[in-house]
Parts: structure tokens; sequence; C-alpha cells
């Protein structure tokens, strides 16, 4: 019977240590009852059975305050004290609490036990005096959790970071500067040493658990899964890195966040790491440079190592948290590396944990599900902005769709990187869908309106878009001007794409009439001005055009477009000399302007002769090799990290682009001549790969190939009189691809009556600029064709130039040698003598 009795009191003892380190409130109160005596008349109870009342009395409150805690989280958040008249649970844990105090019969290790519950319940009191009073009596900085139960290391955690901030909060009565800097280390001491305990904690719980589920032992029917942080456990893991980041010290919070995500993670703080490793990318991004940043396997820069103090942590702490192995670990190089890694992986956690039930029960757990994802999703945005990855983002937001149930955020960030990575067809879609969920805003149809005619040349869909701006009406506000600057962009290219005099002129007219609108509503806005005299000059009222086009300058007399429209007015009106000087001092504020450098071979060969554009398409030639070497460098150095502008093939005739309604001085773009058409529509598709991955950007190559549709002829007519350019080594890689396009490259330039392809701007990211031979302003061979003539077919000196050349059957060879020579050429953008 003792045996069985032994056994019997073994087995409860087990199961409160249990339901105590589980935080199993509710089955430790049926435990603590059957240590309390029966209800009979007071009498003198021995010293045995007075230990084991107080002992279920101390079960006892401290299952009643956990309970009242747990459902007045959000008090607790809000640092909102409770009191014992509202929360009945409260007063009765405390008078129970008090009792055993001042009687004072348990024995020493539950008497700190006692201690330690009955000083938590002094903090949610708001009692912070008291309960660091208590906590000092119970000797916390002494402990040690050597060979300690887990309830017991959860306890001592409490303990830590309840009293930092009891200090923390009580610092307003200490008037001396020293005496405050001492409590300062003091709170950080409580928090490092509370942090520690708490990961030991969690991770010592989880074997356990795992033990107990794999031997099916009964009695234990709660998963991991299921165990939530309390809010002490959650501040303890928290009030460390929170409180060295709010006064600054970057080194310190960094080092702390690091630390925890590289412990060996727990079920239970899946979702706090997820927020740490999204906090320590916030402070990747925002707070350090890739100047300052230093490896997690190495040590802070010199001029950060003297703000590293010592760790707070007591000595007496031999138990620490256990770390993942470094063997095979991948260490990022920068800030962005190491920032992106740690958004991915919190992504693909958000993914994973996302609430996507609809229930009504499970509003709020969605609503923070939201949240999360969207921080998460914000910073990937930014992350992979700077590197280029739009694809990779766009991926990453579609994943995200699952949950964004009439998200708008979520929805326009998909089409903003769907834009971005050249997917403009889907992103039209996606713009579509957020207007429905946000009606009134005029931005949402306006973006749509610009892909749809940029892009891809959608007019009847740009014109519905830009419709719907207009259909706001007042409500519009600063967008109303432009959503008829896109309605008046989307007429004047159905007049290009019309082949029925009538309606082009009626098209045109509507054009006219709506770009005057948007003048009206904005008249100081100089981009619209510059559309509406490129439409004035598409009709051939070149004295109008040039007019409003001097309104614009005065309002904006650096902008790119309008000088370089203002040289073709000139040119259209053979004032050649006015031409060339506003083209040059286009070139001085541009010098990297590809389209600028077009327009300028041009006026200089008719003006001057061939031997002058000659010398400015060597420069060209120069200017594209240094651009190509730094692409290839900087392609060698960060390998992927670096990628590639996206390829946009673009519907042929495009010739006017609606400008940024955020970037009033966005780059623009421009149809390239007949010639590149053709030369990219006989590319194939693995040419375009090859181009694209292996030796550049597509859009480089096709540079480089007008810049030689411009020289050839010229060249061809100076070799007897003096040297030639040459192209650089490589000039294309693909033999078949040069064969079918650059066979007769002034071919291409007799037929000013077809359409033409346009191309997007290069993007760069170091190094000079490079612009591709695109503009919305008819910045090349046509463009000049038709604002220089108003005959039928629009004939100028570049027609001329081009028949003479077709009938000397001579030259056209000598200009294939010319052309087939470029592949042969070394590296560098040499200029040598055409033989």
């Amino acid at each position: 019977m003792a045996a069985r009795g032994l056994h019997s009191h073994v087995k409860l003892d087990g199961e409160i240590e249990r339901c105590r380190a589980e935080g199993q409130w509710a089955q430790l109160r049926l435990l603590a009852q059957q240590l309390l005596p029966p209800a009979r008349p007071p009498r003198k109870a021995a010293a045995g059975a007075q230990d084991a009342e107080d002992f279920g009395n101390m079960l006892l409150a401290e299952a009643l305050l956990e309970e009242c805690l747990k459902e007045n989280f959000a008090k607790l958040k809000d640092s909102i004290p409770l009191t014992e008249k509202n929360e009945p649970k409260l007063g009765e844990a405390k008078q129970h609490l008090t009792n055993i105090l001042s009687r004072g019969k348990l024995r020493p290790k539950y008497m700190t036990e006692a201690m330690l519950i009955i000083g938590k319940l002094h903090y949610v009191e708001g009692s912070y005096r008291d309960a660091i009073s208590m906590y000092a009596r119970a000797g916390i900085d002494d402990l040690s959790t050597k060979d300690e139960p887990l309830y017991m290391l959860r306890l001592v955690t409490e303990a830590f970071v309840i009293k930092g901030l009891s200090l923390e909060r009580s610092t307003n009565s200490i008037a001396s500067r020293a005496r405050l800097c001492e409590r300062e280390e003091e709170v950080m001491a409580c928090f490092e040493t509370a942090c520690v305990i708490a990961q030991v904690y969690l991770q010592e719980l989880e074997k356990t658990l795992n033990n107990m589920h794999s031997r099916s032992i009964k009695g234990s029917n709660v998963t991991y899964s299921e165990f939530e942080l309390s809010y002490f456990l959650e501040a303890a893991l928290q009030s460390a890195y929170v409180t060295h980041l709010k006064k600054g010290n970057i080194v310190k919070g960094m080092r702390i966040l690091r630390e925890i995500l590289r412990t060996v993670e727990t079920k239970a703080t899946q979702t706090f790491k997820m927020t740490a490793a999204k906090q320590l990318a916030q402070i990747l991004l925002h707070s350090l440079s890739e100047d300052c940043y230093w490896s997690p396997l190495s040590d802070p820069l010199p001029e950060f190592m003297n703000k590293e103090d010592q760790s707070y942590v007591s000595n007496l702490l031999c138990r620490r948290p256990e770390l993942y192995t470094e063997e095979n670990a991948y260490c990022p190089q920068d800030n962005v590396e190491e920032a992106l890694l740690l958004l991915l992986i919190s992504e693909s956690m958000a993914n994973r944990d996302a609430v996507i039930s609809r229930a009504p029960d499970q509003k709020d757990d969605r609503a923070v599900s939201l949240q999360d994802a969207s921080a998460v999703y914000d910073l990937l945005s930014i992350t992979l902005g700077r590197r280029g990855q739009y694809v990779m983002l766009s991926e990453c937001l579609e994943r995200a769709m699952k949950f964004a149930f009439d998200e708008f955020h979520l929805w326009y960030q998909l089409a903003l990187s769907m834009v971005a990575c050249g997917k403009s067809a889907y992103a039209v879609s996606v713009l579509k869908e957020c207007a429905k969920l946000r009606p009134t805003d005029p931005t949402v149809p306006l973006l749509a309106a610009k892909v749809c005619i940029g892009s891809l040349h959608w007019l009847e869909e740009g014109e519905y878009f830009a419709k719907m701006v207009i259909d706001l009406g007042e409500d519009a506000g600063e967008s109303l001007a432009k959503g008829y600057l896109a309605l008046g962009l989307t007429y004047s290219l159905q007049a290009t794409d019309a082949t029925v005099k009538d309606t082009q002129d009626e098209l045109n007219k509507r054009a006219l009439q709506t770009l005057e609108r948007a003048r009206e509503l904005a008249p100081e806005d100089h981009q619209v001005i510059l559309y509406l005299s490129l439409q004035l000059a598409l009709v051939r009222q070149i004295s109008d055009a040039i007019e409003h086009l001097q309104e614009a300058l005065q309002l904006c007399k650096d902008d790119m477009n309008s000088l370089h429209l203002l040289a073709l007015l000139f040119s259209a009106q053979k004032h050649y000399q006015h031409a060339l000087d506003v083209i040059n001092m286009a070139v001085v504020e541009y010098p990297e302007s590809f389209s600028l450098l077009f327009t300028k071979v041009k006026l200089e060969w008719i003006h001057k002769g061939p031997e002058e554009a000659l010398m400015t398409c060597r420069h060209m030639l120069q200017m594209w090799q240094m651009v190509y070497n730094v692409l290839q460098h900087s392609g060698s150095e960060k390998g992927s990290s670096v990628t590639e502008a996206p390829v946009i093939k673009k519907h042929n005739g495009l010739h006017l682009t609606l400008p940024d309604a955020h970037d009033t001085d966005s780059g623009s773009q421009r149809a390239s001549s007949l010639a590149a058409s053709r030369l990219e529509q006989a590319m194939s598709e693995i040419t375009m790969q090859s181009s694209s991955m292996k030796q550049g950007p597509l859009q480089l190559w096709t540079a480089l190939e007008q810049i030689w549709l411009q020289a050839g002829p010229g060249a061809e007519q100076t070799r007897a009189e003096g040297p030639g350019p040459e192209s650089p080594q490589r000039c294309h890689p693909d033999p078949d691809h040069q064969s079918q396009g650059l066979e007769q490259p002034w071919r291409g330039l007799a037929s000013s009556g077809e359409k033409r392809s346009s191309h997007r701007m290069l993007p760069h990211r170091s190094g000079p600029r490079i612009q591709q031979s695109c503009h919305p302003l008819h910045c090349h061979t046509q463009g000049a064709l038709k604002l220089c003539s108003p005959t039928k077919h629009l004939h100028s000196w570049t027609d001329t130039k081009t028949k003479q050349i077709n009938k000397e059957k001579a030259q056209q060879k000598s200009a294939v040698v010319t052309w087939n020579r470029a592949k042969q050429f070394q590296d560098g953008a040499q200029v040598s003598s055409l033989s």
C-alpha cells in the first residue's frame, strides 16, 4: 500500500510539472483541487498537511492568474493595469498568494516560486515597485537554471522580463544621470537574460513533447502545434533587440537578431522568427549602407567596435540555446543579399501560414495574417527592385493572390511588378481588377492606358481606360489632364494607323481638340504642351508647333524631349544650322542619349557632309563599347544579382507615349528605323535568348545595329577620301542574324510609308546611362522625313541619298563588305581605315 501511494504521489507530481510547463491551466486547477483538504470545521492541521494545502493553493493561484492574463492579452499589450474589482480571478489568486506568504510554511523552493508568481501579479496590477521588491526578495539574480524543471525555466524567464519592464517604467523618479545609466544597464541585463532562457525553455519543451508523442503516453492530449506563446514569453524574446534599436544601438540589435535567427527553430517560435527576420531586413535596408555592412560570421567595422559593449547576460546561466551548425552555410556578401535571403524565408513562412478561410470567426486571424504578409511583400518590392529582379517579384506576388481577395494593395503591387518585368498583357488584366476594387482612383486606369498605348499598342483598350479617367470628372483631380492627354495620344496613334484619308483627318482633329483640353486643365504642365506641339507638327502646323514648344521650354528649359522636337521642327523648315545648334545644346545636357546623337548624325550629313556625320558615329561606337564593357564587368562581378532588362516587342507605328504621371522627367521612347524593325522581326527566339542572357541586353545590340545603319552609307561614300568607322568585336553573336538584317542596310530607309517598331529605354546600374535609339518624337530617319516636307510621300534628303546609293551596285557590294567586317573587329571601340 505504501508503494502504491508513493507511485500515485510521484505520478501526480509529474502531471503537475507537465501542466505547469505546457501551460495547461484548466487541468492544473483540477490537480490542485486534489491537494486541498475537504471542507471541514477549522482546526489545527499538521505541518505536512499545511504544506500540501499551501502548495495546492499556490498552484490554484497560478492557474487563476494565468487564465486571467490569457483573457486580458490585449490589455497587457497596451500596458493597461488589471484590477481586482473587474477581474475576480485576479483577486482570488492574490488572496491565496498573500496567505501563503504570510504563513511562510512552504518549503524554500516553493516559497521562491510563490514570490515569482506574486511579482507577476504586482506587475499586471501596475505596482511596478512592489514587483521589483518581490523579485529582489526572491533573489532572482542568484538563481541558477541548471537541472531545473521546465516550468521553473518559464518562471525565471518571466521574472527577468517583468523586472526589466518594471525598471523601465519606474525610471522617471531617478534624478542622477549616473544612476539612470546604471538602471538602463540593469534593464538590458534583464532583457538579454530573459531572451536566452526563453529560447532554452522552448527548445527543451519541444524535445519533451516530441518524446511524449513518440511514446504515445496517455494523458498528454496536447500537441506542440497548439502551444501558444504567452505575453511575457513574447516580451522575453523581443524586448532585448527592440530596446537596443530604440536607443540607436544598431550593432547590438543586429547581433541579438542574428543570434535569435541562428538558434534551432521550434514550432512555437516560427511566427516570432518571421517577425525577427522581417525586422532585421528592415535594418539592413534602411539603417545600414553597403560600405558599413559586415557578414554574420565576421566582426563589425573597427569604428563600430567601440560601441559594442560586453554582453549583459548573467554568467550564472550555464544553459544556452542550441544553434544551427555553420558547416556548408551560405554567407551573404552585402546587406541586400542578406535582406533578400531573410525576406524570401519570411515570404515562404507567411505564404504557408496564411489564413485563407473566409469564415466570420477567423476574420481577426485573417487580418493579422494579411498584415504580416503585406509587410513582407512591401520589403521584397524594395529589395528586389534594387537588383532589378522584377520577374522574381511578380512570381512572389502571384503566390500571394491566394489570400489577397479584395486587397487592393497586393493586386496593385502585382500589376506594377508585371509592368516592370515586361508582362504587359498580364499587367492590364490585373489593373482591370484593381479598377474594380477602387473605381474612384484615377491612377489605376491611367497606368493601364499608359501600358496599352506604350507597350502593347492596344489603342482601343487605351481609349477605354483614358475615358474611364475622364468620366470621373472633377473627382479625378490632377489626373484629369493626364486622362485627356492619354486620350489625345490614342487618337493620334489611331490616325497614324488609319489608311483612309478622311479617317486620318477626323482622328487628328480629335487628337488636337483633346490635347488642347488637356492644356486648358494643366497650363503649367510642359509635357502636355510638348505633345500638343508634336501633334501640331504631325498635321503640318509647324509655326504653331514652334510657338507652343517655346512655352514648354519656358516652363522646363532643359527638357530633352522639347529640345529634340525643336530641332526637328527647325529641320522641317530647312533651318539646319539652327537645328544643329539646338541638338548640340541638348547633347551637352544629355551626352549619353543615343536618340539625340542619331538626329545629330542626320543633320550633320545633310548640312555639313558625311565626314562630320561619321565622326559622330565614331563617338557613338566608342560610347557603345564603354557601356558594353561596364555591363560585362558588372555582370561578371555580381552574376545573377544583376539582371538584364526584359525585352518588350512593341507594335509597329508607336511614335507617341504617355508620360509617367509620377515622374515628369522620365525617359521617353521613339520608333526605330525600318531597317532595325525588320532586323528585330528576323531574330529567332534562340538569338534573342543568347543576346540577352550571354552577350547583354538585346536593346544594346539593337543600338549598335542602328549605329551601323547610319554609318554604313556614309562610310561607303567616304571610303576613297579617309577612314571610316568599324564596329567593336563581336558586333553580333549570330552570323545568321547579321546576314538577315544587315545585307543592304540602307534599303529600309527608303520606304518611309511603312510602319516602325519601337524599343524601350535601356536601364542602367553603373557607369554612363545609355538610352536606346527610341523616342516618341520621330527622332529617327522616318520621323525627320515626316517633318521635313509636306509632300504626299514625304521625300527628304535621306530618300535622295538612298536612291543614289541604290543606283550604284558597286557601292552596295562595298557596304556589305563593311558590315561583314564588323564581326571580325577586335575588342574596344577602335576606329580604323576601311579598305
